[in-house]
């Protein structure tokens, strides 16, 4: 059994893999500032520091205490829109967060460090499914926030034997299949929430922006990772870190588009998902499905998840169980 330091860990992807590392039997510590967390996505007896990773002097503290075997950093801002309305702000603190938090684990000698990092790096993709050798050339200030910090990482390795795994993947999608934990957030961004809401009637009717692209429905396909596969990916990666850094992208492998997506929920949840056709987004790419030819290849991962319906019925499953989510706002 091992100690593992979880930063954004009572968050939508992070609380997952706290949940993997506890149903194992690891010690596991969740350093969250809880702005977008929730307590009660933490499992009992699972360590919650309350705390922002900018608190260089706590986090201090924090390695100080535990002897952590590997850091696993999910904490960033994370809104591609918001990002484009306030570009330096996600510049630096995703930057200045993460490589302070990888200063201190090499000052307290852990050095294997796993980054929740984004395909957003590769903006318009020239190739799809998008290889880890495809141009970086982020669109957003989100994925040049996460471009920068992987390149710090690389000098981390370079100078201090830092090794880092960063897993590029584009959608999270579904919930715990035993139901206990789910995605809960506000503003809500994700399409899959936000349709199941809209069926629910919990949230507003959903609006599909753009009918016209070159696809076969014209709507836009994305790339949906149920969040326990990419819980499982970050495990795995964890034994690849003896032979050095690694790169990743993480991807379900199909995509899946906007009308697919509401029909898949109208079939689970058996009822109508009310929306509206809207015009295009800006800077809205038609298809965006990342490759995970060699993450299979060097770890074995495969998603135990990979059909839409099965990602759609564990999210309508914790969203119809918890309608005002984790209720802790």
């Amino acid at each position: 059994m091992g100690c593992y330091l979880v930063t954004g860990g009572a968050g939508y992807v992070g609380s997952h893999l706290v949940r993997a590392l506890a149903d194992r039997g690891d010690t596991v510590v969740v350093v969250d500032d809880l702005r977008q967390g929730h307590r009660g996505a933490v499992p009992e007896g699972v360590e919650l520091i309350r705390s922002d990773l900018a608190d260089r002097k706590r986090l201090g503290e924090v390695f100080a205490s535990w002897r952590f075997d590997a850091v696993f950093h999910f904490a960033a801002l994370s809104l591609v829109g918001e990002s484009m309305r306030d570009p330096l702000r996600y510049c630096m603190e995703n930057l200045s967060n993460s490589l302070g938090l990888a200063d201190a684990a090499v000052k307290a000698g852990c050095l294997r460090f796993v980054l929740s990092s984004t395909a957003a790096l590769f903006g318009d993709p020239e190739q799809v499914p998008i290889p880890e050798d495809a141009r970086l050339a982020p669109t957003n200030a989100y994925g040049e926030s996460k471009l920068m910090v992987e390149k710090g990482l690389l000098w981390a390795d370079r100078v201090h034997g830092l090794r880092s795994a960063c897993l590029r993947y584009f959608n999270a999608a579904g919930a715990d299949p035993e139901g206990r934990i789910g995605e809960d957030h506000e503003p809500e961004t994700h399409l899959v929430p936000l349709a199941i809401g809209a069926a629910l009637g919990l949230r507003p009717p959903l609006t599909v922006f753009g009918t016209d692209y070159p696809t076969p429905d014209g709507t836009c396909i994305r790339d949906y990772v149920h969040v326990t596969d990419l819980a499982d990916a970050h495990l795995r990666v964890l034994d690849r870190l003896e032979q050095g850094s690694v790169r990743y992208n993480l991807g379900n492998g199909t995509g899946y588009s906007v009308r697919q997506v509401i029909e898949a929920v109208e079939r689970i949840g058996g009822r109508p998902v009310p929306h509206s056709l809207g015009p295009r987004r800006a800077g809205d790419p038609a298809v965006l499905v990342a490759s995970s030819e060699r993450l299979q290849r060097e770890t074995g991962w495969l998603p135990r998840f990979g059909a839409l319906d099965d990602i759609v019925r564990t999210a309508w499953a914790w969203h119809a169980a918890h309608p005002r989510g984790y209720g802790d706002r």
